[in-house]
């Protein structure tokens, strides 16, 4: 688990697809606006791939906070960790998020990622294209 959050903030995200089993079933509960599941690698390159140009304007981010939690089913972890980006004013914004996942045979086959949208589109200094969404959703 941290190792793809770490391949996220580091923006090194063509390897991040190869931890994941060809069928996958990742879902994002929290996303605003929502997103459909993810259900094989193929798609999960194509939303892990950021352009350069949108790349180069996020602000840089870390893995910290990170606490593994074991489940009575060995296939089955509980990982909770925080996002910390970095602001424009060198200060930090952490965002927290919990990640529910299944691994079979060395790879992710199926996941469940909360993480906070209102914190993220915050520290991302993108809180009025969150608003905009929401007001979309309710027309």
């Amino acid at each position: 688990m941290a190792v793809c959050a770490s391949y996220v903030a580091d923006g090194n995200s063509g390897e991040l697809p190869d931890l994941y089993g060809e069928v996958t079933d990742v879902r994002h509960p929290m996303a605003t606006p929502e997103s459909e599941p993810l259900t094989s690698r193929r798609a999960l390159r194509e939303h892990f791939t950021v352009p350069p140009e949108v790349r180069a304007s996020l602000p840089k981010r870390s893995v910290v906070d990170v606490v593994v939690h074991e489940t009575a089913d060995p296939e089955v972890i509980v990982a909770e960790f925080a996002y910390a980006f970095t602001l424009p004013d060198d200060s930090t914004a952490k965002v927290p998020c919990v990640f529910v996942m299944r691994v079979r045979d060395g790879r992710i086959i199926e996941s469940r990622d909360y993480i906070d949208p209102i914190r993220t589109y915050t520290a991302r200094g993108d809180l009025d294209r969150l608003i905009a969404s929401l007001r979309k959703d309710v027309s």
